[in-house]
């Protein structure tokens, strides 16, 4: 009689991970499984607090649309920029049919915005160059960001590659800071965080790794199959795998 070895929890966890979909920037699949301690701030209801009187607003990578489309009662004119190819006809379906215009494929050098054009530009977790933020800003227009900085998770990459290598290790509130200032932005707020986050299985692991390809470049649960195998153990006999996020978060005024 032929005997079928049931999957082992590894490969169970690992399937159901490689089987999980994953569209806009909804990460509920992780609920429970990826738990993040706070910031010392509240992005959401920093830009809440700020779109009274705003007649215009730019969201730069806006994802799905899912933060923009919850916000209530947006400026008349209101625009959503997404550069990453599976979010767009996500954030175009939602956003469009609430009169937000979205553009794709924009450039952080060359914003297709006219000089001045902005109350409010916003910014959570995309990437922008200052100098284009302070022509679109109207005099006295404000850029509220919360960026993911370069130590983001690190952990990961030291536990499963032979030599960390991350595209953005450098990026930093002090370099954010820098480059605003030069571009002749006055930084109003500035904060920083490397908020606690615990990770209950391997197969969250794999999950966040297929959505931020960028963290570990060329990622694939063959290419890492024994490394994500030792982790597991380690996290079956240790307990959750506890890892660092890294955010900060800046406000900047055009003078």
């Amino acid at each position: 009689m032929l005997m079928i070895e049931a999957p082992s929890d590894f490969d169970r966890l690992i399937d159901a991970a490689l089987k999980a979909h994953f569209s806009g920037w909804d990460f509920s699949w992780l609920a429970g499984r990826w738990t993040e301690d706070p910031l010392p701030w509240d992005y959401r209801q920093r830009v809440r607090a700020a779109l009274p009187g705003a007649q215009s607003l730019l969201d730069m990578g806006t994802g799905g649309g899912e933060f923009l489309a919850a916000l209530a009662s947006l400026p008349p004119d209101t625009w959503a920029s997404e550069n990453y190819p599976p979010n767009m006809p996500i954030a175009r379906g939602r956003l469009e049919p609430l009169g937000v215009q979205v553009v794709t494929a924009v450039p952080d050098a060359a914003l297709p915005f006219a000089d001045e054009r902005f109350d409010l530009v916003i910014n959570r977790h995309e990437s922008f160059d200052a100098g284009e933020i302070r022509r679109i800003l109207k005099p006295g227009g404000r850029f509220i960001t919360q960026q993911v900085g370069g130590r983001d998770n690190l952990t990961l990459n030291e536990l499963l590659q032979d030599q960390v290598a991350f595209e953005f290790i450098d990026w930093s509130l002090a370099v954010a800071v820098q480059q605003l200032e030069t571009a002749g932005l006055r930084v109003i707020e500035q904060m920083e965080a490397f908020p606690a986050t615990r990770v209950a299985d391997i197969g969250a692991v794999v999950y966040y790794l297929r959505a931020i390809p960028w963290q570990i470049e060329g990622f694939s649960v063959e290419r890492f199959r024994d490394k994500l195998a030792a982790l597991h153990e380690q996290i079956m006999h240790d307990g959750p795998l506890v890892l660092h996020s890294h955010r900060f978060y800046l406000e900047a005024q055009r003078r």
